[in-house]
């Protein structure tokens, strides 16, 4: 290199005239030999640096157009959820950042060339890190490798019926549930729900709030985090239909009261029928046209039959000492009002008829055949005419 930099510094040097004392020939050929020697090492040096420029422009090139992505089936265990609606580049992005694939575009490349990817399922994975991207979507496409928690909570379940189910998914105990429950607020259910316009006691528990829907819950999870999951998305649906505001402002009762009113709906009709029983059941509670302002429904008289272990009975097997219970805190038959909380977890549906509820004037409704469909009626004897009606109808 000292060669080569002096041998730049003698071309870049102004010339000088010839000494005398050097031949002429010996000078040219000593002239002659530099600038060959020094030309052939340009030569090399510009015919490396394009050699190294092209390996290094095709190595840029393949790492634009190939998908980085491991060799080997991974190792140790870790966990992934996959989200529903994401799609394959959403998923091996959380693959990278898991380091279960080198490249969310290796996993791309690998569920664009198995069309088994389309059924790959929202939950949980148990994956192993730095696996190669088909390895690793064919681990997720086989049903062992998902964690399933999942669990559906259908409308109208009492706490007690939702706990069992919830035990039951997630292997804990149902004294964790019970236990989780003591303390709503800790859950999520927020001050509003606390708070009633009549002055009447409210009940404590978590009946009303546990959302019914389908959930898929992380593994190792506790029963207060499987709570917390269920009350956010009751909350998320109580805001989406603008519950609390309607009830309030168009009502003028408090949230809770018609939360009451939506759980007594649910179990009394279809979802067809439950804003006319909503309304049914406001008229006979704040009309005061209506004897006592009771409610005289029997489905809150079951309820306490359920939770106190007796069990739920027909209407036409029900007690008059049962339906006259004064330790039934849920005794409408006696007490006005709606009762001292919900006698079920109430869905959209019983939900929105709560809050949007049909105006009319009728104080009765029944079931009317088997198949559930509701009759409504002004006055006691136009009840007892479909009341007959409804049991040659074989209703009970």
């Amino acid at each position: 290199m000292d060669e080569l930099n002096l041998a730049w510094e003698d071309e870049e040097r102004p010339r000088h005239r010839r000494r005398a004392s050097a031949p002429a020939r010996s000078r040219r050929k000593k002239g002659r030999g530099g600038k060959t020697f020094l030309a052939f090492f340009i030569s090399l040096l510009v015919v490396g640096g394009l050699a190294y420029g092209a390996y290094a422009g095709i190595d840029r090139i393949k790492g634009i157009f190939d998908a980085p992505d491991y060799t080997g089936g991974g190792t140790g265990e870790v966990t992934v959820e996959v989200i529903a609606g994401q799609l394959a580049g959403d998923i091996g992005k959380t693959l990278q950042e898991k380091d279960v694939v080198k490249s969310a575009k290796a996993f791309v490349e690998a569920a664009k060339n198995d069309e088994r990817s389309k059924k790959l399922q929202p939950g949980f994975y148990s994956m192993r890190k730095q696996m190669k991207a088909t390895t690793a979507l064919a681990l997720m496409l086989d049903p062992r490798s998902r964690q399933v928690n999942k669990v559906t909570l259908q409308e109208g379940l009492t706490w007690q019926d939702s706990f069992k189910k919830l035990a039951e998914a997630t292997k804990l105990p149902y004294e964790d549930f019970e236990n989780a429950a003591k303390d709503p607020k800790a859950l999520g259910v927020g001050d509003v729900w606390y708070t009633r316009l009549d002055g009447k006691q409210r009940a404590p528990g978590i009946e009303g709030f546990l959302f019914p829907a389908t959930y898929d819950f992380p593994p190792n999870i506790d029963a207060v985090g499987v709570l917390k999951l269920i009350v956010a998305r009751f909350n998320q649906e109580i805001e989406k239909i603008g519950f609390i505001e309607g009830v309030q402002t168009n009502l003028h009762i408090s949230p809770f009261e018609a939360l009451v009113a939506a759980s007594i709906a649910q179990v009394e009709g279809l979802d067809k029928d439950q804003q006319g029983i909503v309304r049914v059941l406001y008229n006979r509670v704040y009309s005061n046209k209506f004897p006592c302002n009771c409610l005289q429904v029997d489905s809150t008289v079951n309820y306490y039959l359920r939770i106190t272990g007796k069990g739920a009975k027909p209407s036409t097997e029900l007690l008059h000492s049962e339906l006259h219970n004064k330790n039934n805190p849920y005794n409408t038959h006696d007490v006005s009002g709606m009762p001292v909380g919900p006698i079920s977890n109430p869905g959209n549906s019983a939900l929105s008829a709560a809050v949007n509820p049909p105006k009319h004037d009728f104080y009765f409704f029944l079931a009317i055949d088997t198949a559930g469909n509701t009759a409504y009626a002004k006055t006691y004897p136009e009840f007892q005419k479909l009341w007959d009606q409804a049991q040659k109808n074989g209703v009970k």
